[in-house]
């Protein structure tokens, strides 16, 4: 009895020229990654020593989240630091608007969403990007210091991600500073008596994180951690940072 060989597809088989159509879209789809990252660092390159400034994008110029993020933004501009937001609306605007008034440049890092981000007016240099991704390495390669304002899932995933990379010897130590303690304080306990106690992260990972109230002591607490190393990574902290 004859055994049938098993079918191979002609080249016209419909589901064969899908199939390579999508390896070469996916294919092309790097290069256009490759060339986000180029295009930003060739333009961003000039901003250091910067500061990123995270919060909610649903935040009124009315609130005082709104004020406190642009006050913040300006003093670390008048300081010497260009001032990174994700050039949308809200806390996003205010610290554009504030560091746009002092003498440092006010970036705007603006990715492509399609809903809810339209670019502020505040941008000295406003970059946009295809790809959250990319957009979150340009924020942690350009940037000394986050500070982060109340927000929701953005801000908390730009806190978790510059934590981790931290905790993890990826990126050198740098200052993490959470404004306004009332509305941190519930994530806060959560991390010492949940997350700590039961050893899903280091007893001295806590310490990582700094609260901060007042505007001027934010300045001065980036300030006070780059005293004694200045503000450029070591050439082995610059090396890990290839790795991210």
């Amino acid at each position: 009895m004859a055994v049938e060989s098993p079918k191979v597809p002609k080249p016209s088989d419909p589901q064969l020229v899908r199939r390579s159509q999508n390896s070469a879209r996916e294919a092309w789809r790097m290069f256009e990654i490759i060339a986000e990252f180029v295009t930003a660092t060739e333009r961003l390159q000039t901003i250091q020593p910067a500061v990123a400034i995270f919060g909610s994008a649903r935040t009124t110029p009315e609130h005082p989240y709104y004020r406190v993020a642009e006050d913040i933004a300006r003093r670390l501009s008048q300081a010497g630091f260009s001032v990174i937001s994700g050039g949308g609306p809200g806390i996003m605007e205010a610290v554009n608007k504030g560091a746009f008034e002092g003498v440092s440049p006010s970036v705007g890092l603006n990715i492509q969403l399609p809903h809810e981000q339209s670019a502020n007016t505040y941008q000295d240099i406003s970059h946009t990007f295809q790809h959250f991704f990319a957009r979150k390495v340009m924020f942690v390669k350009m940037s000394c210091a986050f500070v982060m304002m109340p927000g929701g899932f953005g801000t908390l995933d730009e806190l978790m991600e510059v934590l981790t990379l931290v905790q993890t010897g990826k990126i050198r130590k740098v200052p993490i500073i959470l404004v306004n303690s009332a509305f941190w304080e519930g994530l806060l306990s959560w991390i010492k008596g949940r997350l700590r106690e039961e050893g899903m992260i280091g007893r001295d990972d806590p310490e990582l994180l700094q609260v901060i109230d007042d505007p001027q002591k934010v300045v001065d607490a980036i300030f006070d951690h780059y005293h004694s190393r200045g503000f450029e990574p070591s050439p082995s902290e610059r090396e890990a940072e290839l790795a991210l």
